[in-house]
């Protein structure tokens, strides 16, 4: 693993615990009483199997499935709790996709284990139709509270959010998408209509938090990391939307060396990270909870490199 950007980007560590605000702990207070989780994440892998070429003018021999997949194997077998999970756009952009249609980023996240993805506006390049035929393919949830797909062939084929328990700790992982209207052609979305993600948020962190009890609750999200219009985004769903903690996004490419924290009129404070593109990095971020006062605490964060390098 490329231990020196991760580290270096866990600044986050310090300076980050206090901003984050009340109510969380810091690394030094672990003890056995304390929960260590591990959230790694990916977006815009965008059909990107192998690395890029050695010649590459940029990205040269970065990324690489095979590459990452040692490497969240590597961490898994260091770190008893980990969640791997995607913010979209998986297909789309290099032949392996003309050729068999997402077939093999779908076989190739199941056998890295993902945990749960949600779907990307390219994720619909090939219809409805095309993604229906894929599904059987992932052995991974796919999560999206704010595409209604009741009246289309992907009726009862997602679901809003899930919960994954780690150790006693419940986290809830919901997903909201990007609208498609104008951005994708009308045929290949179909019926699928478009939910205001900011109001479906608050329903989804309502329940999470309330009935589903959730310590730590995230958000797969599809919308771009931030725009100078009106257009919703990561930084404009953090700020309205009080009890995300974590937001990890897509679309926009955005490379972050670390995830920035926005402040929401409410007093609240969320994480927004997003790792580029093509799978050149994985987002790392380590959460410390303390089983007694039921806190959370950022304990690192950062992005590692997916290079030759990256296990040595």
């Amino acid at each position: 693993m490329n231990r020196r950007d991760f580290i270096k980007s866990s600044a986050l560590t310090t300076a980050g615990l206090s901003l984050l605000g009340p109510g969380l702990i810091s690394s030094a207070s672990a003890a056995a009483g304390t929960v260590r989780l591990t959230i790694l994440h990916t977006n815009d892998m965008h059909s990107r199997i192998d690395p890029f070429p050695v010649g590459s003018a940029q990205w040269a021999d970065q990324g690489g499935m095979a590459r990452r997949a040692a490497l969240v194997a590597k961490i898994r077998n260091e770190q008893p709790n980990v969640l791997l999970l995607d913010a979209g756009d998986i297909w789309q952009g290099t032949p392996y996709f003309n050729f068999f249609g997402g077939e093999l980023e779908y076989k190739l996240m199941s056998q890295m284990k993902y945990d749960a993805a949600t779907l990307g506006n390219h994720d619909f390049d090939n219809g409805l139709e095309g993604l229906q035929k894929q599904l059987p393919n992932a052995e991974f949830p796919f999560i999206v509270a704010n595409y209604d797909f009741s009246q289309t062939p992907l009726k009862g084929r997602f679901q809003p959010y899930k919960v994954f328990e780690k150790q006693g700790v419940r986290i809830g992982v919901f997903g909201v998408g990007i609208e498609m209207a104008g951005l994708v052609a009308d045929k290949n979305f179909g019926a699928t209509k478009y939910l205001d993600p900011i109001a479906v948020a608050k329903e989804q962190v309502q329940h999470l938090r309330g009935a589903e009890k959730c310590d730590l609750v995230i958000c797969l999200s599809h919308l771009g990391y931030k725009y100078q219009s009106a257009k919703v985004d990561d930084h404009k769903l953090a700020a309205a939307v009080s009890g995300i903690d974590l937001i990890l996004g897509g679309h926009t490419h955005t490379f972050l060396d670390t995830p920035t924290v926005v402040e929401g009129a409410q007093g609240h404070r969320t994480l927004v990270n997003q790792v580029g593109w093509s799978g050149i990095k994985l987002g790392r971020i380590d959460y410390s909870f303390d089983r007694a006062t039921r806190k959370m605490g950022v304990a690192a964060a950062g992005a590692l490199s997916i290079n030759a390098s990256a296990l040595g």
